[in-house]
């Protein structure tokens, strides 16, 4: 009667122990659905791992426990056999249930990690084409910055120029007008020359004839 006494005390315990895990691995399926964070990262599948290896190890001895319990007694259906066998297969129901509900919960965590991850991926492919697609803008507008500045430093240089053919002709005109009698002397020299010019051939017309 006194191992028989020590094992039902014993029981108890564990499933007290049981009940205060369980009710730490429902929590960590909760905190995780809740908080959809990167599991891996945030460790929460190694605590989950810890937590789940516990309870399946009290779990385990509970059910040694009973059937220690089972073998002393001389009467299998007395109250407080049923009542520790009915505890063992609720608990053992509601441990397969939370681990179904953490395992889901864990997968739909890595599925929107990997959506997120996917996201980023793309913002930043994206990002970088954005930055090359200006770098190229930003070479076209340097390109046409310098064609502009090319353009614009011809037509100054072309103006320049015309400026100074425009000077040296008022100059040429102002002494040509200043040096008196310059415009007869010049005619007086196209005359001549087309004087000259009229003698040569009358000259050259009269050898021709009397040759």
């Amino acid at each position: 009667m006194a191992d028989y006494e020590s094992l039902h005390r014993h029981c108890r315990t564990l499933e007290s122990l049981f009940d205060t895990k369980l009710t730490s691995y429902s929590r960590l399926a909760s905190t995780i659905t809740r908080n959809q964070d990167d599991v891996e990262a945030g460790g929460s599948r190694e605590r989950w791992k810890d937590v789940e290896g516990e309870i399946e190890d009290l779990l385990e001895k509970l059910r040694e426990t009973n059937d220690e319990l089972l073998a002393l007694s001389n009467n299998p259906d007395t109250p407080a056999l049923t009542r520790h066998h009915e505890v063992y297969q609720d608990y053992a129901k509601e441990l397969r249930r939370t681990k179904t509900n953490v395992q889901h919960a864990l997968d739909k965590a890595n599925l929107l990690s990997g959506v997120r991850n996917d996201i980023e991926a793309y913002k930043s492919s994206a990002a970088d084409s954005l930055l090359a697609e200006r770098g190229r803008i930003d070479s076209s507008h340097r390109m046409t910055d310098q064609v502009l500045d090319q353009a614009y430093e011809t037509r100054t240089e072309f103006s320049r120029q015309s400026a100074s053919l425009a000077g040296i002709n008022t100059r040429m005109t102002g002494v040509i007008s200043t040096i008196p009698g310059i415009n007869n002397l010049l005619s007086m020299i196209k005359s001549r020359r087309r004087r000259d010019s009229i003698i040569l051939g009358i000259l050259i017309g009269a050898a021709y004839f009397c040759s």
